[in-house]
C-alpha cells in the first residue's frame, strides 16, 4: 500500500510540474547560477554557436524515467539584447516554449536569457547540442523571418506524441522548429511525415497504466495522443537524430565544473 501511494505522489508531481515550466524556486544560490550560465554562453561561444540547441534538468534525476535526463529543451541564438538601462550587449537569448504553471495542459512561446533559463534548474549541468553552419543559420533565419512561431501548438503534454499534431512538448517543439529550417517549410503535415521516417522517439520507460492514473488527475499529461505505446522527443534522441543525418558538430553535457562530455 506505501508503495502504491509513493508511486501515486510521484506521478501526481510529474504531472504537475515536469520541470519545463518557467517558474520554480532555485536550488542553488544567485551567483552560482550567474556564473554556470556565463560558462555556458562562454562554451558555446568557443564552439563558433550561433545558433544552439540548449537542455535542463528541473527535477532530481531519480524521479526521471530511465532514458530521459533532461526536462526543458530549448534554443539559444546570439541576439542583440537590450538591457534595462537601454544599452544595448551581445549574447545568446533562449526561444522557449514553457508549460503554463497554472494551466499544465497549456503552453506560451518565452524568450528569455541563461541566467532565467537555469534559474530553477534541479542541477548545474546543460545539455548542448551544436548545429551545422548551414542549420545554425537556416535557424536564425527562421527566427528573425518570425515563423517560428507559426510551429506552435499551446496544447501541451509531458509525453507529447512527436508523430501528430494533438499535442506539444518543449522538445517536440524543437524537433518541429528543427525540421522546418532542415526542409524550408512549416507546413506542419510535412513536418510529422518526415519525423515519422527519421526521426526515432525515445520510449517513456513507465507503464501505460500509471501514466493513465496521472493523466486522470491532472491535463499535463495525456495519453489521446499515443496509440499503443507511448513515445515521445528527449534532447538524447534528439541529438541521437541530428548525429544520424549530420545535422550536428557535437553533443555534449557541460557541468558546473566545466567538464564536458560527448553524448
Amino acid at each position: 500500500m506505501r508503495a502504491c501511494i509513493f508511486i501515486y505522489m510521484l506521478l501526481i508531481s510529474m504531472a504537475v510540474n515536469a520541470g519545463s515550466d518557467q517558474t520554480g524556486k532555485p536550488q542553488f544560490t544567485p551567483e552560482t547560477i550567474a556564473h554556470f550560465s556565463k560558462n555556458v554562453e562562454k562554451y558555446a561561444a568557443a564552439q563558433g554557436a550561433r545558433a544552439f540547441i540548449i537542455a535542463r534538468r528541473g527535477r532530481a534525476e531519480s524521479e526521471l524515467p530511465k532514458g530521459i535526463r533532461f526536462t526543458h529543451t530549448a534554443i539559444a541564438i546570439y541576439s542583440s539584447i537590450q538591457l534595462d538601462n537601454g544599452d544595448v550587449a551581445k549574447g545568446y537569448a533562449i526561444h522557449n516554449l514553457y508549460q503554463d504553471a497554472q494551466q499544465p495542459d497549456v503552453s506560451h512561446l518565452i524568450t528569455d536569457y541563461p541566467v532565467d533559463f537555469f534559474w530553477g534548474a534541479y542541477a548545474m549541468e546543460a545539455g548542448i547540442i551544436v548545429p551545422t553552419l548551414e542549420v545554425q543559420n537556416a535557424l536564425i533565419a527562421l527566427y528573425s523571418e518570425g515563423k517560428a512561431k507559426l510551429l506552435h501548438n499551446p496544447r501541451y503534454s509531458v509525453v507529447a506524441n512527436p508523430f501528430n499534431s494533438k499535442r506539444q512538448n518543449c522538445t517536440e517543439y524543437t524537433l518541429d522548429v528543427l525540421n522546418s529550417a532542415v526542409y524550408s517549410t512549416t507546413y506542419t503535415k510535412q513536418l510529422k511525415a518526415n519525423a515519422k521516417a527519421y526521426f526515432k522517439p525515445q520510449k517513456v520507460e513507465m507503464s501505460r497504466a500509471k501514466l493513465g492514473i496521472a493523466s486522470m488527475f491532472n491535463d499535463g499529461i495525456t495519453l489521446s495522443d499515443h496509440g499503443r505505446k507511448v513515445e515521445t522527443t528527449t534532447f538524447s534522441s534528439l541529438a541521437r537524430y541530428m548525429q544520424q543525418y549530420g545535422l550536428s558538430t557535437s553533443a555534449v553535457t557541460f557541468d558546473n565544473n566545466q567538464n564536458v562530455n560527448a553524448i
